[in-house]
């Protein structure tokens, strides 16, 4: 018998009243991914695999896999955000622009350091741009607000 102030608890009987639970997908220790998948989420992630294959792929493999997919959602969150090395999207678009080789131009608020106008352009669509420089084709409604 246990007790405290509020409560007390007594155990008539220590064995269980219930059968074990057939799907095992909420229990942690049966849902957590292995290292081998892990190497392998890694991997499908850098050829941009989406979420919802890796985990078919983890089923077909193994048809008693309990892995849910919002446990590959938050590895492949966990990947992107080691990656990121704490910077924050605009920095790691900036970051990966200049790694690769593109063209960055950005112009800043007149009164404050707050980024406003951003264009990225690829080495290829520059020089395409001198040859022909009387058409421009601009995409400037990416995730406009409505």
């Amino acid at each position: 018998m246990a007790t405290s102030e509020n409560w007390q608890l007594f155990v008539h009987n220590g064995r269980h009243n219930h059968k074990i639970a057939v799907y095992s997908h909420n229990h942690a220790q049966a849902a957590r991914l292995m290292e081998e998948q892990l190497q392998q989420t890694e991997q499908f992630r850098k050829i941009h695999v989406p979420p919802r294959n890796i985990l078919r792929f983890f089923r077909e493999q193994d048809v008693g896999c309990a892995v849910s997919s919002q446990k590959i959602y938050n590895v492949v969150a966990k990947i992107k955000r080691d990656r990121m090395q704490g910077r924050n999207t605009v920095e790691e678009v900036l970051c990966l622009s200049a790694e690769r080789g593109y063209t960055v131009f950005d112009r800043n608020g007149e009164d404050s350091n707050v980024l406003g106008d951003v264009v990225v352009a690829y080495p290829t669509s520059i020089a395409m741009l001198r040859m022909w420089s009387y058409v421009l084709i601009m995409d400037t409604t990416y995730k406009i607000n409505k």
